[in-house]
């Protein structure tokens, strides 16, 4: 199991593409997740990309890839994935009708096995399947495009998920993800997460490293 301790975890989809690998380099991979956004214009209305860049991002970081996968019939594409270099997959409660079975399937192919839940989505639907799991992805925004405002109110899934891992003595990572920042990453780290995902707040920054900077501190990361 992942042990639950501060990560940063920069998300690739805020990153510019035309100069990736310079972008990537300020991912520190004794310290930092870089985060994967896979999107399939279904599941959510966006599209963003898939296996092909998964690899591309292995090969410019040595950082683990923290893919999350907001797609339909995600169960079909693990293989791929994991086989591109993910670390960490993460599927969604809402797209898969037997989701323990696909946790099973995720670490079958040698990756941690995330659960991610939208924010419609109660935490107790998924509070029995905790121990299937390495990783809760609590979305503090809905899913499908960045720069979203965070979502305070997500906050009570991270602190009920904080308080199920230490009542069952399980060692799953909290992870949250969406408009985490400055301002917002105190919060979400005093109500129980352990990794947090942000895009904008660093590749959009004047200086994007110092950003990244920033938030490790503010989480002792």
């Amino acid at each position: 199991m992942i042990a639950p301790s501060p990560r940063i975890a920069p998300s690739m989809l805020s990153a510019d593409f035309a100069r990736l690998g310079a972008e990537l380099a300020i991912v520190d991979p004794g310290r930092d997740w870089l985060h994967c956004d896979v999107m399939d214009q279904h599941f959510v209305p966006n599209l963003t990309f898939g296996p092909m860049i998964i690899e591309a991002a292995n090969r410019l970081t040595e950082a683990p890839l923290d893919v999350h996968l907001m797609i339909e019939r995600p169960w079909e594409t693990l293989a791929a994935f994991r086989a591109a270099g993910a670390d960490h997959v993460i599927v969604h409660f809402e797209a898969c009708p037997q989701p323990a079975a696909v946790l099973r399937a995720i670490r079958a192919t040698g990756a941690s096995a995330g659960l991610a839940i939208k924010p419609g989505t109660s935490y107790a639907a998924a509070a029995p399947l905790l121990p299937e799991l390495d990783q809760l992805l609590v979305m503090t925004v809905e899913p499908g495009f960045g720069g979203q405002e965070f979502m305070p109110a997500m906050l009570e899934k991270v602190r009920a998920a904080a308080a199920d891992r230490d009542r069952l003595g399980l060692a799953f990572a909290i992870e949250v993800d969406g408009g985490i920042h400055h301002d917002t990453i105190g919060a979400a780290r005093a109500a129980g997460a352990d990794v947090f995902v942000a895009g904008h707040a660093i590749f959009h920054a004047p200086q994007p490293i110092r950003a990244l900077e920033a938030l490790r501190t503010a989480v002792g990361a």
